[in-house]
């Protein structure tokens, strides 16, 4: 079974759950044709992505070969050719960010659809709803190989262009959590009867490279300051300017803390800005990108994950963060908003604890209990590694996918 993932840029550090997923498949007997819809430029890499990179079908916006492509099209197949290009470009109009990216998409989808032809694809799937899975509804169109698309946060929370027609031609749809599913049948105005095209599929973790550190118990409130770690692009969507005021608050509780951010983003000299007028450079430390194996370095050296994730102002909202997977596979008790699908993995006093959306007063004070409490650290921490183990391991829902691709395949 050979699938195409589509995907808008690889290898993203932030978007691990592709990297993985794919790395997944493939040891399932699944190959894998990878064709991004841009190379990610990064300085910072995974060693997994290595081998994925070197055979990732990159394409320029515009090249002889694609001229071709489209020219093949326009003259063998002009009604499908000429009708999904006006799909793409009526239905995005409006929309800047939408509308030029079909602009931009659309040539080098139709070389990637002479592409897969001719590499045998039996079928496609995009990871997010925005430009990927307009180009896999693109190709599909040309080619007739099904495709399906995996929808996982801000790609149909803050705009749903399109997003009625790539629902109706997918073969198939994954939203990542049960929140998710229901905004996709809102939206596109379904019932029931969709429950066997509507997937929910969570992403996943290695259970058995995430793992607690040895002895993990909690450590005592005079054992030490409170070790907590915050993962993620320094983004307005992650809230952690929360956490820095959080952090200020826990100040003047007295509690002694050091909180660790991991991540670059366009918020990071205003995080560390609002941390230095707070004055606490002495305990909030930015780290920058890691790879993958020192976050699991760190995620074992954690007492507590934060995640204190909000709404943006452009509408932008988190799915469920992959980073408290990983945290909780290592046996962290967690803190995070209760938004979007997190509470399906969070269960709040069991496996951590749930705070409203941007209160730091609140963040303040669980953060503020776990110090005090380190048997209940431990009791949550060891209760997300079994939510792991059950729902969110990586190679049991990657199974459950290959076989949705089969099931497609063979009919």
């Amino acid at each position: 079974m050979r699938v195409a993932y589509v995907m808008s840029r690889f290898p993203k550090l932030t978007e691990t759950f592709i990297l993985y997923e794919i790395v997944a498949l493939e040891e399932q007997g699944v190959h894998v044709a990878l064709y991004p819809l841009w190379r990610e430029r990064t300085t910072v890499m995974h060693p997994e992505a290595r081998p994925l990179v070197e055979r990732a079908n990159y394409q320029p916006t515009l090249s002889w070969s694609i001229l071709r492509a489209n020219l093949y099209y326009l003259r063998r197949r002009p009604r499908q050719y000429l009708g999904s290009v006006w799909t793409l470009l009526r239905h995005n109009w409006g929309s800047l960010r939408y509308f030029f990216g079909a602009l931009a998409i659309i040539p080098k989808s139709a070389l990637f659809a002479r592409q897969m032809t001719a590499e045998g694809i039996s079928h496609i799937h995009a990871h997010f709803a925005s430009h990927p899975a307009a180009a896999a509804l693109f190709i599909h169109r040309l080619t007739g190989i099904p495709y399906s698309f995996t929808a996982h946060g801000s790609d149909i929370h803050r705009e749903k262009r399109m997003l009625r027609e790539k629902v109706a031609e997918a073969a198939f749809v994954v939203p990542i959590s049960k929140f998710n599913r229901e905004v996709i049948m809102e939206a596109c105005g379904l019932n029931g009867t969709a429950d066997d095209k509507l997937v929910v599929i969570h992403c996943g973790v290695d259970s058995h490279y995430f793992q607690p550190r040895p002895g993990r118990n909690g450590h005592s409130p005079d054992g030490g300051p409170l070790n907590l770690l915050s993962i993620g692009t320094l983004h307005e969507v992650k809230g952690q300017t929360h956490l820095v005021e959080a952090c200020r608050l826990l100040r003047e509780k007295g509690i002694p803390f050091t909180c660790r951010f991991v991540g670059d983003g366009p918020d990071e000299a205003t995080l560390m800005a609002q941390a230095a007028a707070a004055g606490l450079t002495d305990c909030v430390h930015f780290l920058g990108r890691k790879t993958r194996e020192e976050v699991v370095r760190l995620l074992q050296e954690a007492d507590v994950l934060v995640a204190p994730s909000v709404p943006s102002q452009d509408g932008r909202r988190e799915g469920i963060p992959v980073v408290l997977m990983e945290a909780m596979a290592c046996g962290l008790p967690v803190v995070a908003s209760r938004l979007s699908g997190i509470p399906e993995l969070v269960k709040d006093r069991h496996t951590g604890l749930l705070v409203p959306p941007g209160e730091a007063e609140a963040l303040a004070g669980v953060l503020a209990r776990l110090y005090y409490e380190p048997e209940t650290r431990r009791q949550m921490g060891q209760a997300g590694r079994e939510v792991i183990l059950q729902a969110f391991d990586l190679h049991a829902n990657a199974a459950v996918l290959a076989r949705r691709f089969a099931r497609e395949v063979n009919q």
